[in-house]
């Protein structure tokens, strides 16, 4: 009798904890407000290329949540391209620029994935 009881208040526990999760059944894969601040911290991701620039070389750090295809692309002050590629795949694309024998010129390093277009310009003096 008594396993029978203990067994009835922790189903009871159970789905009253399920009840109490943050929203109901119907809220299922909708988007909702947060209710709590450490949700609102948690689902503000930056997915933006971070750029670290050392001398003359730049190292960026792209977390590629979707996955997808990412291209990088280096241009001259003049819009030539002067490097290419693409990376299919990979979750973290890491890239570093070395401008250290590049000839004097303004150069905008283009990153696109799933997100977005991003640049960083480099002066080479």
């Amino acid at each position: 009798m008594k396993v029978v009881k203990n067994l009835t208040v922790a189903a009871a526990l159970l789905i009253s904890a399920i009840g109490m999760a943050n929203g109901t059944t119907t809220d299922f894969g909708k988007k909702t407000v947060a209710k709590y601040e450490v949700e609102k911290n948690l689902m503000k991701v930056n997915l933006d290329p971070v750029f670290v620039k050392k001398g003359r070389k730049i190292m960026m750090n792209l977390l590629n949540v979707s996955q997808g295809t990412v291209l990088l692309k280096v241009y001259d002050s003049e819009d030539r391209l002067v490097f290419d590629q693409v990376i299919n795949g990979d979750i973290v694309v890491e890239k570093a620029f070395n401008f250290e024998k590049a000839f004097k010129d303004e150069y905008t390093i283009v990153v696109v994935d799933k997100f977005g277009t991003y640049k960083k310009t480099m002066e080479v003096r």
